[in-house]
């Protein structure tokens, strides 16, 4: 008898237990350990977007220059004009430092064709195979890093953005600055400078997924003054038909970084050098900012994680209760037969 009477309040004690992990709240009660998967959030992309400037270019090497020092690789390159030549040689696989290689041998004649009377000074033949050439024929679909090479479709003034085929080919397109160079045709459509629709390729480098988009801003702003050449002129009408238009796009950059080579022409390749450390000298002055929006997005990354963790947590949670159901109805008929046994007192 003594048996039966221990039987009874034991079972209750078990029971109270049973429903208190059942049915009290995920934040008040102690649910069996779950093993929930650590979720690991994914990396964040840096996107760069290297902007047009004809000679100014040599700017966006000492950007990526910096960027890489300090471990900021971009994961993704979107390039319009001068910023498509240094970014599909960058995502072709070359380092910064062979970038520079490059930039102080490069020979003007090797990318200069002149003909006249053909809707340009430059037929552009010349870049085209130039760079072919150093990105050993690869492909825009098969680069080292995604690239995206921006020009604008002469027929209805649209933006283009050339993912696939040929490099050198899409490169010329975007570097084909109306007046000077001769619109590129491919597959029966005609394109110039993507400087006259995205003078910095944001957009461009976001739709490569890049999580933090890097903009790289060389382009004129107009001078003041009355430029006495062609290329002076047709320059400075591009870059005042496209400042609204590029302060829109840049407005969507996380970043944007302004090398200081206002003063350098269009046609100045001699002052390359001094292009290359401007670059550098604006990245590091931008490093806090995009180190900073990183962490932000990792932090949030982080919290969301975690946020799914708890949840799966609390998933699991009901389920085992929904799983120990029979179990705690076995209980309830244990502790009624075990009332039934006990004498009366």
């Amino acid at each position: 008898m003594i048996k039966l009477r221990c039987v009874r309040p034991a079972l209750l004690a078990g029971l109270t237990l049973l429903l208190a992990a059942c049915l009290g709240t995920p934040e008040r009660s102690a649910p069996p350990p779950v093993a929930t998967p650590v979720q690991v959030p994914e990396p964040v992309r840096i996107g760069l977007a290297l902007g047009g400037g004809a000679a100014k270019g040599f700017a966006h090497i000492g950007v990526i220059k910096m960027l890489e020092a300090n471990g900021l690789k971009p994961d993704v390159v979107a390039g319009t004009s001068a910023g498509s030549v240094v970014g599909a040689l960058y995502a072709s696989g070359m380092d910064p430092f062979e970038l520079q290689q490059q930039a102080f041998g490069l020979d003007e004649d090797r990318i200069r064709d002149v003909r006249l009377f053909s809707g340009g000074v430059l037929q552009g033949r010349k870049l085209q195979d130039y760079v072919n050439e150093l990105v050993e024929n690869r492909p825009l679909d098969r680069m080292r890093i995604p690239f995206a090479a921006v020009a604008t479709r002469l027929e209805t003034g649209e933006r283009a953005v050339f993912v696939r085929g040929n490099t050198g080919q899409a490169v010329r397109a975007s570097s084909s600055i109306p007046g000077v160079f001769e619109p590129v045709a491919i597959a029966g459509k005609h394109y110039v400078d993507g400087g006259v629709t995205s003078p910095v390729p944001v957009d461009a480098a976001r739709g490569l997924g890049a999580d933090v988009v890097v903009a790289v801003d060389i382009s004129n702003r107009a001078s003041g003054s009355t430029p006495t050449h062609l290329l002076g002129i047709v320059n400075q009408s591009i870059a005042i038909m496209g400042s609204k238009l590029g302060e829109q796009e840049l407005a969507r950059a996380d970043v944007v970084i302004r090398p200081a080579v206002s003063d350098i022409g269009p046609a100045d390749f001699t002052r390359r050098n001094t292009a290359i450390m401007e670059g550098e000298r604006a990245a590091l002055a931008a490093l806090p900012q995009l180190r900073a929006r990183i962490a932000a997005i990792q932090r949030e990354r982080a919290e969301a994680a975690a946020a799914e963790a708890r949840e799966a947590a609390r998933i699991e949670a009901l389920a085992h209760c929904e799983r120990e159901r029979p179990r705690l109805h076995d209980w309830l008929r244990l502790a009624d037969c075990a009332g039934q046994a006990a004498p009366a007192r």
